[in-house]
């Protein structure tokens, strides 16, 4: 999991030391190479004791270790890549054709960082999960709606029992009727909406295995799940339009549905045949 990635992701979340400490690593990572924890404290005009701190909040044992993650992020990508000054803020007098540009620029990189914040072995746990499922729950608020209901008829389409619903009483009343063999996937950007943990604490109190996608560190859905998913952190370009959040919550749920898919021949099958038929209705 890159460094980097989980840097930009919790930078909302970080104290203003701790921030300054982020965006001192983000901006001047070359330098991170030759310093030691002293010199980089200095640098960055914070204690030794933020960068031990900072080190195991991101998941490392300490600040050698932090340091190595940081060296083999750079040679995977060059500063540019990496430095968050190097993205294209969108203006009010862009012509369209650049703020198409700049969008895609964007959201390359939220896709780039959200894959980078997701092993392996996580995405392949929720795809045994669905696999398993008696019935199938998914959940979102806002854009994470969007995202619930693209995911949700994804899995009818190649005939597994999934359900997305937005309204909370909705849900609860079908959560009632689900159990241990059951799964619950709730998505919510900043992890802390209160509709959807509240949902997810009766799914768990239920002993259905909860999924969660969401924002990347410690949150109250995360606290409730068996399994975590996360998304990039990145600014949108237009305040609560959920554009590179949803970008990066449908990337995730695409990556889902691709690994059921590839995974067995009938499934893929339905999702050929479910596509042709969209094809058809479109053209009459």
């Amino acid at each position: 999991m890159s460094s980097f990635s989980k840097i930009k992701a919790l930078l909302p979340q970080l104290s203003t030391s701790e921030a300054k400490l982020a965006n001192f690593v983000l901006d001047n990572a070359q330098q991170i190479r030759t310093l030691s924890s002293i010199e980089l404290a200095q640098a960055a005009g914070v204690s030794q004791s933020s960068v031990i701190k900072f080190s195991q909040k991101l998941g490392y044992k300490g600040f050698p270790a932090f340091k190595l993650a940081i060296v083999d992020d750079l040679n995977l990508q060059s500063l540019k890549q990496l430095n968050t000054n190097e993205r294209l803020p969108t203006n009010s007098d862009d012509p369209i054709a650049d703020l198409a540009a700049k969008l895609i620029q964007h959201q390359t990189t939220v896709l780039e960082e959200t894959l980078q914040l997701n092993h392996s072995e996580d995405l392949n746990q929720v795809i045994a999960k669905i696999k398993s499922a008696r019935k199938i729950l998914i959940c979102g608020i806002g854009s994470s709606n969007l995202v619930a209901n693209d995911f949700a008829l994804k899995l009818q389409q190649i005939g597994l029992p999934a359900l997305s619903q937005v309204d909370e009483i909705s849900a609860s009343a079908y959560l009632a009727t689900m159990h241990k063999d059951d799964l619950f996937i709730a998505i919510s950007t900043s992890g802390d909406s209160k509709s959807i943990v509240t949902l997810a604490e009766q799914a768990a109190k239920n002993e259905c295995c909860v999924v969660s996608i969401s924002k990347y560190g410690n949150n109250a859905l995360t606290e409730q799940a068996e399994l975590n998913l996360f998304t990039a952190f990145e600014k949108e370009p237009v305040e609560h339009a959920g554009i590179l959040t949803r970008t990066a919550s449908t990337l995730i749920t695409d990556v889902l549905f691709l690994g059921l898919t590839q995974s067995h021949s009938r499934w893929q099958k339905r999702a050929s045949l479910a596509t042709d038929n969209m094809r058809a209705i479109r053209h009459n």
